[in-house]
């Protein structure tokens, strides 16, 4: 089961006032800001663990393509994680989310979870109209970022779609 995974707005939260930001630092002497990038302080650490834990090939699916790998991955202490390449023209504008066609043609017809803070219900009936495999498109609010709750309906639905 693939997982693919945005992160702005699902790892990384935008848009609640600043005091409703948590402030993680890893390791000792780290402070907010200086680990290469001035947001990273609001991604909780503990999401490497959490996410491993939901036992799907994990994708990052993200416009940060492979700065993923350099920067987020060592913070969440994940090894590196395949990247979702993006077609490099500008798509028409449609109604589904640029990603939704190159993450189906990514999975090929394999099962998958899309955790992101953009999908409609455009995207999810694209994505079943294109894609015969389970598919779970889901949408969490950027402003806290990926939660418990998201992370139990996660592991409901895959309870409910064992992979193969």
């Amino acid at each position: 089961m693939l997982l693919f995974l945005d992160i702005d707005g699902p790892l990384i939260p935008f848009g609640a006032p600043d005091a409703s930001y948590p402030v993680f630092e890893r390791g000792v002497g780290v402070l907010p800001g200086e680990s290469g990038h001035p947001l990273l302080c609001r991604v909780d650490p503990g999401l490497g663990a959490r996410l491993v834990a939901l036992g799907c090939e994990l994708v990052w699916a993200s416009t940060w393509m492979d700065d993923a790998n350099a920067v987020l991955a060592p913070w969440l202490g994940l090894p590196p994680l395949p990247v979702v390449p993006w077609p490099d023209e500008d798509e028409p504008p449609a109604l589904i989310h640029w990603k939704t066609r190159p993450l189906v043609d990514f999975a090929a017809g394999r099962p998958f979870v899309w955790i992101d803070d953009e999908i409609t219900e455009a995207d999810r009936a694209f994505v079943a109209v294109h894609h015969r495999a389970p598919a779970l498109l889901h949408r969490v609010d950027h402003a806290y970022g990926v939660t418990p709750a998201d992370f139990t309906a996660v592991r409901e639905w895959l309870g409910r779609h064992p992979s193969d």
